[in-house]
């Protein structure tokens, strides 16, 4: 999907009661919990859900039959955008409505499904989008989408006195951008990550920290400076700066990867928030970042969830 793009809206759609199928009104209230007047307003990480007519026309090929819009309990129904290629956190512009993707599919409710029962199949839980409302407004039959797809903003960090003064070169800061990259392109998101290499200074990495605080980053990581000597400061400077400590992740690495190298007990590494900004604290080899960001990314994914208040359990 190009980087913004648009749509349109063909139907808006409430229930009033839990179980049934969606009828279609001439306009929807969207406000903080959702479609003012439908029985799935609350709130949740679901306020609102939308459907693509991409996917009616597809269904209604496989079924046999044709659909009419608010059957398969769409608050939505959306032309030109194919939202099962959005991801959680991107956003949808319409009029003065804005919304925050928070999920792709669901579990299908099988034989509690009228749509399943009649046709053992059902598109919503497979091309079906669930937003929240991050602003209200008016929306109708008519009214243009904007789709703006979020680009996480992330920095990696490097401390090393003789790297930043070019005696040799930085490799655990690419090895680290390499598998970030990796990350979000398979978690289906876009990241802009721009790298740095510091020398060993505490002034300066605070400083770094808390600009990346202030312009809402929404991933720093570092690399280097975790073990005892007494140019190694990236954990001190990370603890003064970091409002929520995250132990648990941290101690599972030193504790696996312990187990066979006794001396990956020494990292002093640690991860937790800055407000609105994730923060992660890495030893300073090729090897120690591919084995911390191995378990990192087990968890990364939700973290994000967890920072930005949805709430997927």
């Amino acid at each position: 999907m190009a980087k913004e793009s648009f749509g349109v809206v063909r139907s808006v759609n409430i229930s009033v009661a839990k179980g049934t199928v969606k009828q279609p009104v001439p306009k929807i209230v969207l406000f903080d919990r959702g479609v003012e007047g439908d029985a799935h307003s609350g709130a949740w990480h679901r306020m609102v859900s939308l459907l693509g007519v991409e996917s009616y026309e597809k269904f209604s090929i496989e079924a046999g039959r044709s659909f009419k819009y608010g059957d398969f309990a769409e608050n939505i129904t959306t032309e030109g955008l194919l939202l099962y290629e959005t991801a959680p956190f991107d956003r949808l512009q319409i009029g003065d409505a804005l919304l925050e993707v928070t999920q792709i599919g669901k579990k299908c409710h099988g034989k509690g499904c009228a749509i399943f029962n009649e046709v053992g199949n059902c598109v919503m839980p497979k091309e079906g989008i669930f937003a929240r409302v991050l602003q209200g407004g008016n929306v109708a039959a008519g009214d243009p989408i904007t789709y703006i797809p979020k680009v996480f903003k992330v920095n990696v960090i490097t401390l090393s006195d003789r790297a930043s003064r070019g005696e040799y070169d930085d490799l655990s800061g690419p090895e680290l951008v390499r598998l970030l990259t990796e990350f979000f392109t398979s978690n289906g998101w876009k990241a802009d990550i721009v790298r740095h290499i510091i020398p060993d200074d505490a002034i300066r990495l605070e400083h770094m920290l808390s600009d990346a605080r202030q312009g809402q980053i929404d991933l720093v990581m570092t690399t280097g400076g975790t073990g005892i000597g007494p140019r190694d400061i990236s954990p001190d400077v990370a603890r003064r700066m970091i409002d929520k400590e995250i132990p648990g992740i941290m101690e599972h690495i030193r504790q696996k990867f312990g187990q066979q190298k006794p001396q990956a007990l020494v990292s002093r590494s640690i991860c937790g928030t800055m407000d609105q900004t994730l923060l992660f604290v890495l030893p300073g080899s090729v090897r120690a970042v591919q084995e911390y960001m191995e378990e990192i990314s087990k968890s990364l994914r939700h973290l994000f969830f967890m920072l930005k208040g949805i709430d997927l359990h």
